[in-house]
């Protein structure tokens, strides 16, 4: 089930913690998606401390937050560009989006299959997704103190399986959080030394959330030709003789 948006906004905005996370995981995507012009950029789940850096530069940004979590306006003090949605069924033109980003969606879906179907959807021609689930291996996903401890965390095989069976092919990939969830000064200060040696060591130190990027799968339709079964064929070879046996 969705955490209720609530929640996640006091975590990601009111608690040192959960500003030293949203800093974590915005860096890697930022350094993944840097901001281009003209881009149509979208974030589904609580996305939206990830889309900040896009506002400026994008054609237009949209946080898609389901009905189960509930909606908050977004950005504070701009436009409002968040909207509350059917966890499957989202107001978008098909093949519109250029980036998408999944945060606290895909781990808390009721309905995982039809949500990827969405995804798929909505992206374009060369357009990447990229998931933001919790690390099962990681410390995050056994604490139930931040949004990281709820829904269903996975390992890296297990979400690059999942989305090629829904037609995605895995791009690049990433992880984040590397330090403890604890919201004790000392890990909260040292905090970005965690994160630059997780990433150097990231084989060894397993970080709290996993990134993949992926890109949409187009499979070329089948065209008629010498793959079609002929329904009449021509019988040329029926006035020859069959072959016999000679006598010995």
């Amino acid at each position: 089930m969705h955490l209720d948006v609530l929640d996640l906004r006091n975590f990601y905005y009111r608690t040192q913690l959960g500003r030293v996370a949203q800093k974590a995981v915005r860096d890697q995507v930022v350094a993944l998606w840097p901001p281009a012009k003209g881009q149509t950029v979208a974030g589904f789940g609580f996305a939206a401390p990830l889309l900040r850096p896009y506002l400026a530069e994008a054609r237009r940004v949209i946080g898609l937050m389901p009905g189960p979590q509930g909606v908050m306006p977004w950005p504070a003090g701009m436009e409002n560009v968040s909207v509350l949605c059917e966890e499957t069924q989202w107001p978008l033109e098909t093949g519109m989006v250029d980036r998408l980003v999944l945060l606290h969606g895909l781990e808390t879906s009721e309905n995982p299959t039809a949500l990827l179907d969405e995804c798929w959807r909505v992206l374009g021609p060369g357009g990447r997704a990229l998931f933001i689930v919790p690390n099962r291996s990681g410390l995050w996903s056994r604490s139930d103190r931040t949004p990281f401890g709820f829904g269903r965390p996975y390992s890296m095989s297990q979400l690059d399986g999942q989305l090629r069976r829904h037609s995605f092919a895995a791009e690049r990939q990433q992880s984040a959080l590397f330090a403890p969830p604890s919201s004790r000064r000392f890990w909260l200060r040292t905090a970005p030394m965690w994160e630059r040696f997780g990433h150097r060591v990231s084989s060894v130190l397993a970080g709290g959330v996993l990134l993949l990027e992926v890109s949409k799968q187009v499979h070329a339709p089948q065209r008629p030709g010498l793959a079609t079964a002929v329904k009449r064929p021509l019988k040329v070879l029926d006035a020859l003789p069959k072959p016999a046996a000679e006598p010995a």
